[in-house]
């Protein structure tokens, strides 16, 4: 008998999370829950406003407010030297993907836990994944050490976020779920994960952008992206985090932005090959009521049924945030994009759905770039 039943594994990753408003007030009982006492908050200027008399009874030796995106070695370092320096013996994150980025950069070397309270939809907090940006060259890897031992989301902390920025994080947050449908290590739980965390983004994001003051659709997004970067952390890092993390380093690209605007390329290129994922994305966002919204694609006639009906309703979302669809609007100039195609083409891993090409990428970068419709790619 045969039996299409792959092999899969799924490791848990050993971490505490507490959520709720107002919940940033419980991190010096967090920190001390874990027997520490000396901590270095990790944050940028946004973040520092968040931490000013918001930590209550957290015995602070000192403050890291230096970060920056795609963390560049010299403010790693930085950051390393100051927490040698002042005896910490805690990471306090507070702030989005680069400031969990630059205290993992540190737990990498110092050997220091860390307590993030995210206040964007990042989800670094939620991996074992670290990243450091030399040269334009960015340099990824895994270590239990860099997991936040303790997460703490408070929606109240997200109120502020400006509505671009809500748009292009929470997006980043969606792109873990996709990629995770096809990361090399998926599997049954990790697509489970994901499928809820697409519902809850879907149900989450258009309520944030029209009202931003709604702490109901705030905590669904942070659930949603708590999600998606669990099922990321288990499946691996797909097509689409792959070609992000090569280009955001190599020309300097924002960090969200960037998710953003290729996510629907990536959709549309690897659905056809892979349309039980198509259908669980088409599934997942019509039920957080994300029809499709009524335009047609491009080759409606490709012979992909699925693949279309996805990247329609992923449309429809993008169509409803307002979301960023040009590459050059983000920094990446026409003439770059053939050295893009090369760097990206070459980091697409070997687990893809389907094989990519320098002329692919070529394509599908060139149609990024100018901000034009992604399109379903037929086999």
């Amino acid at each position: 008998m045969t039996v299409d039943v792959a092999t899969t594994a799924y490791e848990t990753r050993p971490q505490r999370v507490v959520s709720g408003p107002g919940a940033i007030r419980q991190v010096a009982d967090e920190v001390a829950r874990l027997g520490l006492r000396r901590a270095m908050v990790v944050t940028g200027t946004s973040g520092l406003v968040s931490v000013q008399g918001a930590l209550p009874g957290l015995n602070v030796v000192a403050v890291f407010d230096a970060v920056r995106p795609h963390v560049p070695l010299e403010v790693a370092e930085a950051a390393r030297h100051l927490a040698r320096d002042s005896g910490a013996d805690v990471l306090v994150s507070v702030g989005g993907g680069s400031a969990v980025g630059t205290a993992k950069a540190v737990a990498l070397t110092e050997h220091l836990p860390i307590v993030a309270v995210p206040t964007t939809y990042a989800g670094s907090e939620a991996t074992d994944v670290w990243g450091v940006t030399q040269a334009g060259q960015k340099t990824t890897g895994t270590d239990a050490s860099v997991l936040p031992r303790t997460v703490i989301y408070d929606p109240e902390l997200t109120v502020g976020l400006p509505p671009e920025l809500t748009v292009r994080s929470g997006l980043n947050a969606l792109a873990h779920c996709v990629d995770s449908l096809w990361g090399p290590l998926a599997g049954p739980v990790s697509t489970a994960l994901a499928d809820e965390g697409i519902r809850l983004l879907g149900l989450g994001l258009p309520v944030v952008v029209t009202d931003p003051a709604d702490i109901t659709a705030r905590s669904r997004c942070q659930e949603g992206a708590y999600l998606a970067a669990s099922a990321f952390a288990a499946a691996g890092s797909g097509m689409h985090h792959a070609v992000c993390h090569v280009l955001g380093g190599a020309f300097t690209l924002e960090h969200a932005g960037l998710h953003a605007v290729l996510l629907p390329h990536v959709v549309g290129f690897n659905t056809p090959a892979a349309p039980v994922a198509a259908e669980r994305i088409a599934t997942a966002l019509d039920s957080a009521g994300l029809g499709p919204d009524g335009s047609t694609n491009a080759l409606a006639a490709s012979g992909h049924p699925m693949a279309e009906e996805s990247l329609a309703t992923l449309s429809a979302l993008y169509s409803n945030l307002g979301a960023p669809t040009s590459l050059g609007a983000l920094g990446l100039l026409a003439d770059q994009v053939p050295a893009a195609a090369r760097l990206a083409a070459a980091a697409v891993p070997p687990t893809n759905p389907r094989p990519v090409t320098e002329a692919d990428m070529l394509a599908l970068l060139g149609r990024a770039q100018a901000g034009e419709r992604a399109v379903v790619v037929p086999l």
